[in-house]
């Protein structure tokens, strides 16, 4: 198998966790479904079959919370490469893949998005050992997710005939729940997980062909990185200039090359509430709570409580409190909290964007009151850290 480079997608926002998940701190630098933040667990997922540390693409404003949180596991990032602003994940991967190119090397990268749940790691890992060999010939793979259900939340990936690694006939939108129905009856059909394996120069090539101007303008913003010992910090101005798209429109939908492995690995975008209620340990009745939380005559309820929750008769509702916002809705209902957020935004409300506690490189200050003329701030600097 050629050396494996992770290359970690960590510039989400997460509007549809609010409001545990916020612009400023989101989903994939919180402890959702373990004791590791979904950051951390991403790399724990690969670290075994890593040749090297992860090459990691974050939103500039999350570069000290990304650095922390790496280096609390024990990783040594072959880079973190700062997006100055948010271009979609087709110029991200062509900037890793001009970083892990750039000694002359052509590594295999495994493309990750850092907000995924896999249950059963192993799976996951001969599923990449299966598509190396493709990759490694030239072919451009991506990881079907075996489908539990007609779910209309995700794109599909139609496989040709046969078993193991194949072509990809199409990759199918976000479809009905009839449509996703068929799909899922006629055993030809994946759900798109987001997740790919391939040469670093095989990606230049094919982006080069469908999207010369991408390629150039992210090449143009690369070159131009300022390097320090910590961060590669994008050139703002050429990197605003960059196309925004995603690799399925950019690349995978049009290369000759693609091809998908399938994959069943207790995989979940924790993309809403339920989904996390989905893969989070659960009692008798359904109910999985985070929390001091009390819970009476409830059913298919999730409650992550920072204070006590209290809930009776309650059945598929979700509710989640902060120090500064409740959250409270029907299970079937969650997809709209990014609807909620987007009306926070339009009021210019902070609660959009900003927690309470807000984390800095030396520490962190919680706003535990404020008033017309007044604001208290409870401070907290970390050993060795200076204001």
């Amino acid at each position: 198998m050629n050396s494996i480079q992770p290359v970690i997608l960590s510039g989400g926002s997460g509007t549809r966790l609010w409001p545990l998940s916020r612009e400023a701190y989101p989903k994939q630098f919180l402890p959702l479904a373990s004791e590791l933040t979904m950051l951390q667990a991403t790399w724990k997922r690969v670290e075994a079959i890593a040749a090297r540390g992860p090459l990691v693409i974050a939103n500039e404003e999350h570069r000290f919370v990304a650095a922390e949180q790496l280096q609390q596991v024990g990783a040594e990032p072959a880079a973190i490469i700062l997006e100055p602003v948010g271009r979609n994940t087709a110029p991200a991967i062509a900037v890793a893949a001009l970083e892990a190119t750039r000694e002359g090397a052509d590594a295999l990268l495994v493309v990750l998005p850092s907000d995924h749940v896999i249950s059963d790691n192993a799976a996951f890992l001969r599923a990449v050992e299966q598509a190396a060999g493709a990759a490694e010939a030239g072919k451009l793979v991506t990881f079907g997710i075996v489908p539990t259900g007609p779910e209309t939340g995700y794109g599909y990936i139609k496989a040709a005939a046969g078993e193991g690694t194949r072509a990809v006939e199409r990759f199918v939108e976000k479809p009905d729940l009839a449509t996703a129905t068929d799909y899922v009856a006629s055993g030809q059909y994946y759900w798109n997980s987001g997740m790919f394996l391939f040469k670093a120069s095989r990606y230049l090539q094919e982006l080069e062909r469908f999207q010369p101007a991408m390629l150039a303008s992210s090449c143009d913003a690369w070159s131009k990185a300022r390097r320090d010992a910590d961060f590669t910090r994008l050139d703002k101005e050429a990197f605003a200039a960059v196309p925004s798209d995603s690799i399925d429109y950019a690349v995978m939908e049009k290369t000759a090359d693609a091809m998908v492995v399938p994959l069943d690995a207790g995989w979940n975008d924790v993309g809403s509430w339920t989904a996390l209620r989905d893969v989070s340990q659960q009692d008798g009745d359904g109910n999985a709570h985070q929390g001091d939380v009390i819970a009476i005559d409830c059913r298919n309820t999730y409650a992550y409580g920072q204070r006590l929750v209290a809930m009776v008769g309650l059945d598929d509702v979700i509710v989640v409190e902060t120090d500064d916002a409740v959250l409270v809705g029907k299970g079937d209902r969650m997809q709209e909290v990014k609807a909620v957020v987007a009306q926070l935004k339009a009021e210019g409300r902070s609660e959009a964007t900003w927690h309470r506690k807000v984390y800095r490189p030396w520490g962190a200050y919680d706003s535990i009151d404020n008033g017309a003329r007044f604001q208290v701030k409870r401070i907290t600097v970390k050993p060795g850290g200076t204001l």
